[in-house]
C-alpha cells in the first residue's frame, strides 16, 4: 500500500504542475492521450521492475535539482564536419547559432510550428511510436514527454542526404529543466545521419521517434556530457520497414544520472537494427543506465546490441537489454553483449540480459561480463617501457573498441575516440 501511495503522490504532484501546450486538434489529442496514459501508469519508482537498479526520484520530482555549469576546455564536437547545425540553449532554439532549416532532400521544421498546422506529415507520427512502445513495458517518462514537450525538431528525409544534421544542446542555467521531442521520417530509399551533442540542461528529458520506410537508412551518433551534475533521461522509438537500416551509437561522459532507453520495432523483412553505447564514469555520484528492447516481427531481421562501460571510484553502470522474437519471425539474427571494465573494487555493474523467442529457426545470443584490466597485458606493456597510466589507457580504449566499431563513419568514430583519450588523460 505504501508503494502504491508513493507512486500516486509522485504522479499527482508532478502532473499538478503540467500545462499542455497549445496546438492543432490532432496535437492536442495526442498530448491529452499521453497525459492520460501517464496518469494511468503512474510515474516510476524504484519498486518498478525496470527501475530497480536506477532511482528515478530526481527525474520525476516537480523541480529539477540544480546542476553547476562545467567547461572542460575542449572545443565543440564535430566542429570540422560539414553539417546542418541546430542549436538549443536550455531547451530554446537559438536561430543565431543555427543554420537555415534547409537542405537537399531534407525538410526540417520546429515541433512548435508543426503542431500548430492542421495538415503536417508529423501528424501521423507524433506520439504514435512512443505509445506503441509502452507495451509490454511501460515507459511513463516518455509519455510525459509527448504530453508536455513544446518544442523539438521534425525532420523528413526524401533522398540520400549528404550533410548530417547536428543538434547541439547547450546548458547555461543551473536550474534549467528541458523537455524536447523530435520526430524523424526516412522515406523509401532515403538516408540521413543525425548527430546529437551537449549536456542540454540541469535536467533533460528527450524523446526521438524514427520511422524508416523500405530501404531507408538512419544513422544516429550521440555524445552526452560533459556537465558533472546533469541529469538526463532519453528515449528513442524506431520502427523499421523492409530492408531498412537503423544504427545508433551513444558515448557518455560524466553526469550524476543518465538513463537512455531505446525501443526498436522491426516490422519489415530483411531489416537491420544496431544500437550501441560506450560510457566512462568516475566517482560514486556517477550512475549510467542503458535500457534496450528490440522486437523482431518479420523475416530475416538482424539486430545487434553492443554496450561497454568503464567505471571507477564507485561509479555505477546498468544494462537492461531484451530481444523479443515473435512467432513467425524466422531467420532472425539477434546479438547482444554488455560488458564492464571496473578499474577498482568500489564500482559496480548491474546487468539484466533477456531473450524471449517464439520462432524456431533463429540465431540469437546474449552475454554479459564484468572484469578488471588484464594484468598479463598490463605487465606486457609495462615490461616494454610503457608508463603505467598510458598502459591502462591503451587497454581501456581497446576494451571500448568493439562499441566504437559500430559507427560506420570512420572520421566521426575517430573524433569520439580522441575525446575518450582526452577524458582518460585528464584522469591519469
Amino acid at each position: 500500500m505504501a508503494v502504491a501511495q508513493l507512486k500516486l503522490d509522485t504522479t499527482t504532484n508532478r502532473l499538478a504542475a503540467v500545462t499542455l501546450p497549445d496546438g492543432a486538434v490532432w496535437a492536442q489529442a495526442a498530448r491529452s492521450d499521453a497525459l492520460a496514459r501517464v496518469s494511468a501508469m503512474g510515474l516510476p519508482t524504484r519498486r518498478d521492475e525496470y527501475w530497480r537498479y536506477t532511482d528515478p526520484a530526481s527525474l520525476v520530482a516537480v523541480d529539477a535539482p540544480a546542476a553547476a555549469l562545467f567547461d572542460n576546455g575542449e572545443g565543440p564536437l564535430f566542429a570540422g564536419v560539414d553539417k546542418i547545425s541546430l542549436v538549443f540553449v536550455d531547451g530554446t532554439f537559438d536561430a543565431s547559432q543555427s543554420d537555415d532549416l534547409t537542405g537537399t532532400g531534407l525538410e526540417i521544421d520546429h515541433l512548435s510550428a508543426a503542431t500548430q498546422a492542421d495538415i503536417h506529415w508529423a501528424k501521423d507520427l507524433y506520439g504514435t511510436l512512443e505509445q506503441r512502445g509502452q507495451n509490454p513495458v511501460p515507459r511513463p517518462l516518455a509519455a510525459l514527454n509527448t504530453a508536455i514537450a513544446s518544442d523539438g525538431i521534425v525532420i523528413r528525409a526524401t533522398d540520400a542526404v549528404t550533410k548530417p544534421v547536428h543538434i547541439t544542446y547547450l546548458h547555461q542555467s543551473e536550474t534549467s529543466d528541458v523537455i524536447l521531442h523530435h520526430v524523424v521520417r526516412i522515406e523509401e530509399g532515403a538516408r540521413l545521419t543525425l548527430l546529437e551533442t551537449g549536456p542540454g540542461a540541469a535536467r533533460l528529458n528527450t524523446c526521438l521517434e524514427v520511422d524508416i520506410a523500405s530501404t531507408g537508412q538512419f544513422h544516429h551518433i550521440r555524445a552526452q556530457g560533459n556537465d558533472h551534475e546533469r541529469r538526463a533521461v532519453t528515449h528513442c522509438f524506431a520502427q523499421l520497414a523492409d530492408e531498412s537500416v537503423f544504427k545508433s551509437f551513444t558515448l557518455t561522459f560524466n553526469g550524476v544520472l543518465t538513463r537512455n532507453e531505446c525501443v526498436i520495432d522491426i516490422r519489415g523483412d530483411d531489416a537491420i537494427a544496431h544500437v550501441a553505447g560506450a560510457c566512462v564514469g568516475d566517482g560514486d555520484d556517477f550512475h549510467h543506465d542503458d535500457t534496450v528492447f528490440v522486437t523482431h516481427d518479420a523475416l530475416r531481421g538482424e539486430s545487434r546490441q553492443v554496450f561497454k562501460k568503464v567505471l571507477r571510484n564507485g561509479a555505477v553502470g546498468v544494462f537492461q537489454g531484451k530481444i523479443l522474437v515473435k512467432q513467425g519471425a524466422q531467420k532472425t539474427d539477434g546479438y547482444q553483449i554488455s560488458q564492464s571494465l571496473l578499474l577498482d573494487d568500489d564500482s559496480q555493474f548491474l546487468a539484466k540480459p533477456e531473450l524471449e523467442i517464439y520462432a524456431d529457426d533463429v540465431a540469437c545470443s546474449h552475454g554479459s561480463t564484468t572484469g578488471a584490466i588484464d594484468e598479463t597485458a598490463l605487465f606486457y606493456l609495462r615490461s616494454r617501457g610503457v608508463p603505467l597510466h598510458t598502459a591502462r589507457n591503451l587497454l581501456t580504449l581497446s576494451f571500448l573498441a568493439e562499441a566504437l566499431a559500430e559507427i560506420e563513419d570512420e572520421a566521426l568514430a575517430e573524433e569520439l575516440q580522441n575525446r575518450l583519450e582526452g577524458w582518460l588523460a585528464r584522469r591519469a
